[in-house]
């Protein structure tokens, strides 16, 4: 299922009172969750930055063969392969890496493979991520602890768009694996912890309906918020 295209944001972003911590970096996510992204964006377009995604290795690939960002954040379980790899790629070049997981088992994987640091799904602390992008990517020293900001919620038609592909990818006949682990993240960012729960507990077809059908209510349920 095709990924359609995100929207485009204006070339600067807005200004506020305060400084904006991470103007002129460059920062590729490499997330194959529309929610997430989003999430993502909201937080570190504000402080500045500017923002690519890639859904796959392979569009990270092919994007980093052109243009070199400041530094990455990639997601470890992807559509086409493990984010590790691409961390073990891009850190043995010595380039800065943060790895990102609904899972929180999957911290050790990221640092082992080479990441400077882990961002666990969902995002704890909007500050303390711009903090540590602004020191890995710049080598600034820490910023005065100003007060955190609430961590934005992604965009919920991009968790409908998300949750459709989740239904697809689970319908799709083979091992279901990868849109299960994509289901988990997705619930676990979203503070879904009932889908969550049922997409850890396929152990029948009964099972498998029964989650299809909690897909469809939420689906339905955001489909009369647009």
């Amino acid at each position: 299922m095709p990924f359609p295209p995100d929207p485009q944001l204006p070339q600067d972003p807005p200004q506020g009172q305060g400084s904006l911590p991470l103007r002129g970096l460059s920062l590729l996510v490499v997330d194959d969750s529309r929610f997430t992204c989003d999430a993502l964006r909201l937080i570190l377009h504000r402080a500045g930055a500017r923002l690519r995604r890639a859904e796959s290795l392979e569009i990270a690939r092919l994007h980093l063969a052109f243009h070199r960002p400041d530094l990455a954040i990639v997601d470890l379980g992807l559509p086409d392969g493990r984010g590790e790899d691409l961390i073990a790629e891009l850190s043995a070049e010595g380039f800065p890496v943060l790895g990102i997981s609904g899972d929180p088992d999957n911290r050790d994987v990221a640092l082992d493979a080479g990441a400077a640091g882990f961002i666990e799904k969902p995002i704890g602390s909007a500050a303390g991520l711009v903090r540590l992008i602004r020191q890995l990517a710049t080598g600034a020293g820490p910023l005065d602890r100003a007060e955190d900001q609430p961590v934005p919620s992604g965009d919920l038609m991009a968790l409908r768009d998300d949750l459709v592909r989740a239904a697809a990818l689970i319908a799709a006949p083979g091992d279901a694996g990868y849109a299960l682990a994509f289901l988990r993240s997705l619930a676990r960012a979203s503070g879904d912890t009932a889908l969550e729960t049922a997409a850890q507990d396929i152990r029948s077809g009964f099972d498998r309906a029964k989650l299809a059908r909690m897909i469809e209510e939420r689906v339905a349920t955001l489909g009369t918020m647009a």
